[in-house]
């Protein structure tokens, strides 16, 4: 069948077994046993969709490697079996959905894709199945990897880069638009690269925040990935997370931060105009493609915007110190087994025997096991994994990235006990200061209250000031960037900060 790899385990797939512990299996978490241990809020419903193409995507479709994870689903490769095309299939697991807004956003998604017409830069829909477990989306494979990755990758970016690519992003928004669509989660994330070729088509993913649209409509609800306003680059700065949501809605530009004083004036005029507080006097995104930085984007300055840009958009990708410290945890309470596997490997790949593994051994390292990486994603690994700031990767560091790499972190009552390690007086709630005496050696810097607080904010879905056990399994379980990906996240946390904003009335604009 081409290039399909198959899934081993296929039978567990398709057949849910009762385990006394949840357990990954090829990538798919046993439903089964999920939804005997966390009752759902309400019914989950027999059918989401309507006019699927079929209950049996088995017969259909043949399932290879997993491509990525998110809030509701995985989505794998998979093989059409009748014409032996390679696509990618999103599967989203029902008793993921916990409230009636989950339900309709998988619904919403769905109408959407089918809706939308058949574009150069638009993942390519093609059906959808469903059964009494999931929801499988079958789209388009985009082999090359995200935008967000491709920036990271080249070390720098350039203004002229950035104006091609934006120039791409905001035509997408057009045909959106021309069809009565909102994306509403424009990010570097939310973009694939059709392959790996340089010139590769720039194609938009995830729809699940998208809505319907009629001319003339206003909407009041705040969505879209909070965290993208933390990592500094749009123009809008605070100290944290609420003073950039204020700097947003007041809508306070600031230019004079890095890398701002090296953009060209052009493109300042054009972000100024996009970002307009009153909608009336907005740019429309004509004249947003009609305005003289895009219809000159490859005769833009070709000037790399510097290092930061870089770094910024790296450290927005690594977990924060939290999360490391409970993988650290985690590790230490692996069983024997695990553990003797883990540290054969590390002695492997440490050929100059001095209990440390430097750059060149990781990445050499990395390769004999099977998992060749590419040059910039081995020093982004380095970076996340060395904790002491040493410059190489010592055996309990190693132990550390490898629980997370094999998603250790997900077994629950690995996660339980992290969880007790944390929660000091057993009130079932991790607690300020709990957090700041288990991360006091971690160097936070100068800022240390600040820090924890923001840890907790970013964590405290309900906004209670605390960390219930569930939030912090959602932390751990979601993935590395799990607050950009959480549609839950996203609401509860710019909620929570508009409802304060309008007690406030901090929400008026400036004259």
């Amino acid at each position: 069948m081409g290039g399909c790899v198959s899934l081993h385990g296929n039978a567990s797939f398709l057949k849910r077994t009762r385990r006394p512990n949840s357990q990954l299996e090829d990538g798919v978490l046993n439903e089964s046993h999920r939804s005997r241990t966390r009752s759902p809020r309400f019914s989950r419903p027999i059918n989401i969709l309507k006019d699927p193409s079929g209950d049996d995507i088995f017969k259909r479709y043949q399932f290879g490697k997993e491509l990525g994870r998110g809030e509701f689903g995985i989505t794998f490769q998979c093989c059409d079996n009748d014409t032996g095309e390679t696509l990618a299939c999103k599967r989203i697991s029902k008793s993921r959905l916990k409230t009636e807004i989950d339900i309709e956003d998988v619904k919403r998604e769905v109408e959407i894709m089918r809706h939308l017409p058949a574009h150069p830069n638009i993942v390519r829909y093609k059906e959808v199945y469903e059964d009494k477990d999931a929801v499988y989306l079958i789209m388009e494979l985009c082999k090359g990897g995200e935008l967000f990755d491709r920036i990271v990758s080249r070390g720098h970016y350039t203004e002229r880069a950035a104006a091609i690519v934006t120039k791409t992003i905001i035509e997408v928004v057009q045909v959106c638009h021309e069809h009565g669509v909102i994306h509403r989660d424009l990010k570097p994330e939310n973009f694939l690269y059709a392959n790996s070729c340089e010139n590769a088509p720039l194609k938009a993913i995830d729809f699940g925040l998208s809505i319907f649209f009629e001319p003339g409509q206003r909407f009041s609800e705040i969505v879209g990935s909070p965290l993208l306003h933390g990592s500094r680059i749009p123009p809008f700065w605070a100290e944290t997370e609420e003073g950039i949501a204020h700097a947003i809605i007041r809508c306070e530009i600031d230019f004079d931060r890095d890398p701002w004083p090296k953009v060209s004036e052009d493109a300042k005029d054009l972000v100024r105009g996009m970002l307009e507080a009153n909608p009336y006097s907005r740019m429309t995104v004509e004249e947003v493609l009609e305005h003289r930085w895009i219809q000159n984007a490859n005769k833009v300055p070709n000037v790399p915007l510097g290092e930061k840009i870089r770094t910024r958009i790296k450290q927005f990708s690594l977990m924060n110190k939290f999360k490391k410290k409970v993988l650290r945890v985690v590790a230490y309470n692996l069983p024997d087994e695990q553990v003797n596997g883990i540290k054969q490997i590390f002695h492997m790949m440490d050929t100059d025997k001095n209990g440390n593994l430097n750059f060149d051994e990781l990445k050499h390292g990395l390769t004999m096991i099977g998992h060749p990486v590419a040059d910039p994603d081995v020093q982004m690994l380095m970076d996340a994994a060395d904790v002491d700031g040493s410059g190489t990767i010592n055996y309990e560091e190693f132990v550390t990235m490898s629980v997370h790499l094999k998603k250790m972190s997900a077994d629950e009552q690995l996660l339980q006990q992290a969880f007790h390690f944390f929660d000091k007086n057993q009130s079932r709630y991790i607690e300020f200061e709990e957090l700041r005496e288990v991360l006091l050696d971690d160097n936070l810097g100068p800022n240390n209250d600040q820090v924890i607080e923001g840890i907790i904010f970013d964590v405290d879905l309900d906004k209670d000031g605390r960390i219930s056990y569930d939030e912090f399994k959602a932390m751990m379980t979601t993935g590395m960037d799990w607050r950009m990906a959480s549609r839950q996240y996203s609401r509860a946390m710019l909620n929570a900060l508009s409802q304060k904003m309008f007690k406030d009335k901090s929400m008026q604009l400036k004259n």
